[in-house]
Order: structure tokens, then C-alpha cells, then sequence
């Protein structure tokens, strides 16, 4: 099976496809992430602030695959953010993992209110990359704004940005930014799945959807598999998760098929340009710091 790679902007190999373990309590994420890997994902998105760390790398450790052939992706939490903090941030997530370097290494969160903090981490996150601890870094949830101020002050051009992408969220305007920075745009909560999580779900679920259910009836394929291939066909990164091992498969069953330019085009024109997670600007040291646990 070929399964669908970006190169990154310093030339690292991205499997487009990753697992992820947002909201994946530790106790069942060694067993979830263990079938990610047996049913064939070579890419695993963690978090410090998930909680999971340790758990994804008892299951990578357990799968019996090489190293070199898991990509492994984990974020900092803004509470670690600042020169010093992050570069301890990574330290913790490194023990964590189990892992002497990581592949990709993000910001979790633009800290607007407190900017001066994200350029620091950035910069720690820059500095870890030099010494090889790193083998990529990049953000996640930045806006057009917080790239430019970021690249301001900064050397390194991130070479992924993480960020809500779905059917109804397309954020064009920040796709285009990306592009034309040669950021890899990856999407979280790329099926919708923030469409109707409590709290934050507004409207119908993209999984109801009947122009998305037509394309994938037309393709004999799910609803969720129609979007998985969009966002690849388009150039970017998606990172679906599930503990259920049949959804685990299904998701990953997104190779063998193509969609048209007009079925692509019809995905697209479903764009409401509403935003369904939080806004990046909110995430505040006072509304949502707490502190990432040592190793």
C-alpha cells in the first residue's frame, strides 16, 4: 500500500496520514495506538497536555516496529512556554516518551497575551532543533496574525501548522498563508468531529452531511473516508483518532481510491466559515494554564 508522505519544509518525511490520542484516557491508549500501528499508521500526534505520553510510548516500544519507522509528533503546553520552560518542556515529554529525539516538536497554543512567552518557546524550540533533538518544529492553532509575528522575530519558518480543517471550517485564508510559507497545514478534528462535540458542535455533523454521503456512496466508501482522502488529495496532513478498532482500520483504509476535481470542488463549497473549537486568541495562562507534570 503507498501510503501518502509530505516532505516537510528542511526535507523530513511527514506520513500524511497520523493517529491521534486527543481525549484518549491513559488507560486506553497503549491499546489503541498499539492497532494505529498494526493496522499500518506510521504517525502518532501526542500532547503534553493530553496526558497520553507516556502511554503512546509503551505502545510504540510494545509494537515491535523500529523507531525509525514512527513518526512521533507532541506539543507543547502554553504553561511551558518561555526559553528556559520549553526547552524543560521537551525534556519532559522526551522522558515521557521514552524517546532521545522526537520528530516533530510543536506549539501547542499562540499565547497572544503573553506573545513574548511564544517567541521564547519558539526559539527554544529553534535551539533544540540545531542540537538534533528535534528533527522538525513547528505550531498548531496560529492565525494569520501570530505567523507574522512569529516570523518576525524568529529564524526558523515553522514546518507544520496544526489547525482546525473540516468541511465546514476550511480556513482558507490561513491555507493560503501556510502555502505561501511553505508550512504544511495539518488538520485536527479533520472528519468534524468538533462539529458535534458537546460544547462546542453547532449545527449538523459533517458525518450526516448528504453531499459528503453521496461522494462516498459513489466511492463505496464512508463518509469519514471521503474526508480523510480530501484532506490528503489537497496537500495536507490529517490526524483522525478513535479507540474503536474498527473505526482505528477504516480510517486508514483511504489509499486505494480518488476523488474528482468536482467532487473535491463540491467538499469544498460546504465551507460555513465558522469556527467550532475555541478561538486561539482565548487560550490564556489564566483561563486554561495548569502544570504539565515532570516525568
Amino acid at each position: 500500500m503507498n501510503i501518502d508522505t509530505f516532505t516537510l519544509n528542511n526535507g523530513v518525511e511527514l506520513p500524511g496520514l497520523g493517529f491521534g490520542v486527543f481525549q484518549t484516557a491513559p488507560e486506553e491508549t497503549v491499546a489503541a495506538v498499539q492497532e494505529a500501528l498494526r493496522v499500518g499508521y506510521r504517525h502518532i500526534d501526542t500532547a503534553a497536555a493530553y496526558g497520553n505520553e507516556r502511554e503512546v510510548g509503551e505502545a510504540i516500544r510494545r509494537s515491535g516496529l523500529d523507531r525509525s519507522d514512527v513518526f512521533v509528533e507532541t506539543k507543547i503546553w502554553i504553561s511551558d512556554y518561555g526559553l528556559d520552560q520549553t526547552l524543560h518542556g521537551f525534556d519532559k515529554s522526551a522522558a515521557k516518551l521514552g524517546l532521545d529525539q522526537i520528530d516533530l516538536l510543536i506549539l501547542h497554543q499562540p499565547l497572544t497575551t503573553a506573545f513574548e512567552r511564544t517567541i521564547g518557546a519558539y526559539q527554544a524550540l529553534e535551539r533544540l532543533l540545531a542540537d538534533g533533538k528535534v528533527r522538525a518544529i513547528g505550531v498548531s492553532n496560529f492565525l494569520p496574525e501570530d505567523l507574522d509575528r512569529l516570523l518576525d522575530a524568529t529564524s526558523v519558518v515553522p514546518a507544520v501548522n496544526q489547525i482546525e480543517i473540516h468541511p465546514y471550517f476550511r480556513q482558507t485564508e490561513l491555507l493560503a498563508k501556510n502555502a505561501e510559507h511553505g508550512i504544511l497545514s495539518q488538520a485536527w478534528s479533520p472528519i468534524g468531529g468538533i462539529t458535534f462535540y458537546p460544547g462546542y458542535g453547532k449545527g449538523p455533523s459533517t458525518l450526516e452531511n448528504p453531499a459528503i454521503a453521496d461522494v462516498a456512496a459513489a466511492h463505496e466508501k464512508s463518509p469519514a473516508q471521503v474526508m480523510l482522502r480530501w484532506h490528503l488529495q489537497q496537500g495536507r496532513s490529517a490526524i483522525p483518532k478513535s479507540v474503536t478498532p474498527a473505526r482505528i482500520a477504516e480510517n486508514f483504509d483511504v489509499f486505494d481510491f480518488e476523488l474528482t476535481d468536482a467532487e473535491l470542488a463540491a467538499i469544498d463549497s460546504l465551507d460555513q466559515k465558522v469556527r467550532r473549537g475555541p478561538e486561539p486568541a482565548s487560550m490564556t495562562l489564566e483561563s486554561a494554564g495548569f502544570p504539565v507534570p515532570e516525568a
